[in-house]
């Protein structure tokens, strides 16, 4: 297939760039803790999505892409019709979201749990349930795994890092440590048009450019990309 120049870019469309800067006021992390209660109904206690997909992990996002998405949820600008009765202004104001997309960045979440000895003094049981809570293994996806690699790295890696971990400090979100399952329903929003990259350029289709194949390929290596 031939490469585009305009493909260099392409997986950044799952996950559109945003302003860097939240608002300016101080963020509240315990106001954070609190919003995320409700938040935990749909994302998980640790903001580490649920249901295979179908609730999107949200810890360890850049807080502006965080914050960004919660504005266009209110806006409708990405129609999401579950998330606009916990966004209106009244319900979470723009302190709200800073707070709350702080509280989520700064989550941690481990693909796997470090080696322990269960038998040794001190071992606390309870401690390592809680710590198993916050793992978070994508499943691998079918697809090529090599050839995914490659197309990744040569067209993905600049902007969202060489293992797909993202650039927090361009806002730009991880794609490995993701759902594959939230991955595909993202792109097929973008085919429909009701996902822009560029508000300014609603036509601007670059995943278009991508073969369901390799699209396969490239979710089956970010699938493991994290392990």
């Amino acid at each position: 297939m031939t490469v585009l120049f305009s493909r260099l870019l392409p997986l950044a469309l799952l996950f559109p760039l945003v302003p860097q800067v939240l608002a300016s006021q101080p963020i509240d992390l315990e106001n954070g803790e609190e919003i995320n209660e409700v938040c935990a109904g749909c994302h998980g206690e640790y903001g580490q999505g649920g249901k295979a997909g179908k609730y999107p992990r949200l810890a360890g996002l850049p807080a502006p892409y965080i914050a960004e998405q919660l504005k266009d949820f209110r806006s409708r600008s990405r129609p999401n019709m579950p998330m606009v009765e916990h966004v209106d202004e009244r319900q979470m104001p723009d302190e709200d979201i800073q707070d709350i997309a702080a509280y989520l960045a700064r989550i941690e979440l481990p693909s796997k749990l470090p080696p322990v000895d269960e038998h040794a003094p001190g071992f606390n049981a309870y401690a390592r349930l809680l710590e198993s809570k916050k793992v978070v293994q994508i499943p691998r996806a079918p697809g090529n795994v090599q050839a995914g690699k490659k197309l990744y790295h040569r067209e993905c890696a600049s902007c969202h890092g060489r293992r797909g971990e993202g650039r927090n400090k361009k806002n730009i979100p991880m794609l490995a440590g993701q759902y594959t399952n939230y991955l595909w329903r993202q792109v097929r929003l973008f085919h429909e048009g009701k996902r822009h990259h560029d508000p300014d350029d609603p036509d601007e289709r670059l995943l278009d450019d991508f073969s369901h194949q390799e699209l396969k390929d490239i979710f089956a290596w970010l699938s493991t990309a994290d392990d």
